[in-house]
């Protein structure tokens, strides 16, 4: 088995942090980069020393799919648990399991608590409900790996309660940069529809609420449809079976060949080989199609199943993602949902990590009334955030330079320096998020910076490594950043130290007044000149 660069990367990351003493470890990947490869790579590893290998899926099509791609990849067969099935008295090392199946006190009891050696939890944002809880917890000193492809923090944050580290990350944006995902195109349709009778359920919108909120607009979002995707191999994600299978007939009588699939279509599996033959060029499901199906020719995703959770949404904009033949990019469509709340996926959220330059990036796609390329929209966006950051800031920032402090307040500090992921860093794991210790806090103020707005262990170790960093490489102190940016200088933190001492002195000299010759807004470092300290 070939693995591509960041697959061996994600093996060695996950073998580093099992072999420092971690034990439930994550991994990360956008959905088409071959996370199933990763997985099945670092079981024959674990066969090879002997260990017997638990993988574990909530669906059954995901456990066929992690068997065939073990067998294809590695040579692996597999034993299984699920219904009737029994992997005890097996020889096979590696056991793909069905945690509906293993959850039952019964079952779980029949294996030691020894049994497996290591468990790979497949879709692992699910992993923390109590089914998958009660058979993690049964094998309690086995090592864990749990696969994801979510690109929610929020998600992030949730599974820190259980992972203790995230050992490898491989996002979309950067597959689509590396070529190995094709890009995305948002177009968004100039179509109110209103949500705000939906209620909600588990954090997100009920289902059979947007159901009812979605019929009246059926008509117009097909006509919608015929403007940009006739010709394109079309997924369309609805959230209920009524709705889809309303849908589809909808389609057809616009000219569609459009098809439908539900948990409960007795003919999927021939439905699904049918759209991937071209026999269909629309197909409609009820949110089925998220998790475990592959068509890579799919080069137009539909999503009228509004969600609030980044990795449904993902899910379901991945299956338009993979490369194929002929297929230049894929087309996401959105549509201008009317809601109370703020909180709603679009296609920024894709890729966007700061919910910042997601609205403003939602905003501008909304805006341009044509279809727009992910990564130049998100990169439009964050210059323009940081543009008005910065005048938002300018007048926050004086007001701190003029502060009687001592200390220089971490904001300055952190935009001085021009330090994005300083001011937008978030807390995902557990010692992240706890309080900043009594040591840090001590430290950080012999350093110069204002502790009391640090709130979490995280940042604080954060801003510790990056000063000691800055000692090293010989850039400004925050004691030199306060003075100067209070006498107006700007950027004072991208200097290095011995150019902001020799301007102290200069200062200094002159009865602590700024010479008549400098202008600090305007003042450049590479000025000074020894002649004139």
């Amino acid at each position: 088995m070939q693995l591509r660069p960041y697959q061996q990367e994600a093996k060695e990351a996950i073998q580093k942090e099992w072999a420092s003493g971690v034990k439930r470890t994550l991994l990360v990947q956008a959905t088409g980069t071959g996370k199933t490869i990763v997985f099945s790579s670092i079981s024959e590893d674990c066969v090879r020393d002997g260990e017997r290998v638990l993988i574990l899926a909530h669906r059954g099509e995901l456990l066929e799919q992690a068997a065939d791609k073990l067998q294809a990849a590695t040579g692996l067969g597999c034993a299984v648990e699920k219904a009737e099935n029994s992997c005890l008295d097996s020889w096979y090392r590696v056991v793909v399991g069905s945690v509906q199946s293993l959850m039952r006190e019964k079952r779980l009891a029949q294996f030691p608590v020894d049994y497996f050696d290591t468990i790979i939890v497949d879709e692992a944002h699910h992993c923390l409900s109590e089914s998958y809880q009660r058979v993690l917890s049964h094998f309690g000193d086995a090592k864990v790996l749990g696969v994801t492809a979510t690109p929610d923090r929020g998600d992030m944050r949730n599974l820190g309660q259980y992972f203790e580290t995230l050992a490898y990350e491989y996002t979309l944006p950067r597959a689509i940069k590396e070529g190995y995902l094709c890009k995305i195109k948002a177009q968004t349709i100039p179509l109110k529809l209103d949500l705000t009778g939906v209620g909600q359920q588990a954090g997100d919108f009920k289902t059979s609420d947007l159901g009812t909120a979605l019929d009246p607009y059926l008509y117009q979002i097909a006509d919608e449809m015929a403007k940009y995707c006739m010709n394109r191999k079309t997924v369309v994600f609805l959230p209920l079976i009524k709705t889809s299978r309303k849908f589809r007939d909808i389609l057809e009588s616009k000219g569609f060949r459009a098809a439908e699939v539900n948990g409960e279509s007795k003919d999927r599996d021939e439905v699904l080989a049918d759209f991937d033959e071209g026999k269909y060029n629309v197909l409609c499901n009820s949110m089925l199609l998220t998790e475990g199906y592959d068509c890579p020719a799919i080069d137009c995703v539909v999503m009228l199943r509004p969600t609030k959770i980044r990795s449904l949404y993902a899910q379901a904009v991945g299956r338009g993602t993979r490369l194929h033949p002929g297929k230049d990019h894929l087309l996401l469509l959105d549509f201008l949902w009317h809601t109370e709340r703020h909180e709603l996926c679009h296609p920024a959220h894709l890729i966007c990590e700061s919910p910042e330059v997601a609205q403003k990036m939602t905003e501008n796609i909304e805006e341009a009334g044509e279809a727009v390329d992910l990564e130049e929209a998100e990169e439009q966006a964050s210059e323009d955030v940081v543009a008005e950051r910065e005048e938002a800031l300018a007048k926050q920032l004086r007001e701190m330079r003029h502060r009687k402090r001592k200390l220089v307040d971490p904001l300055q500090f952190e935009m001085s320096i021009q330090a994005e992921d300083l001011a937008g860093y978030v807390p995902a794991f557990g010692w992240e998020m706890s309080p900043p210790t009594e040591k840090q806090l001590k430290a950080l103020e012999k350093w110069g910076i204002f502790p009391d707005e640090i709130n979490n262990a995280g940042k604080a170790s954060k801003l510790l490594d990056r000063l000691s960093v800055r000692r090293a490489a010989g850039l400004t102190t925050p004691k030199q950043i306060r003075f100067l940016e209070r006498k107006g200088f700007q950027h004072v933190g991208t200097w290095q130290f011995e150019t902001a001492r020799k301007l102290i002195n200069r200062i200094a000299a002159n009865r602590w007044r700024v010479p008549r010759n400098i202008n600090p807004p305007e003042y450049k470092p590479e000025e000074i000149r020894e002649e004139v300290i």
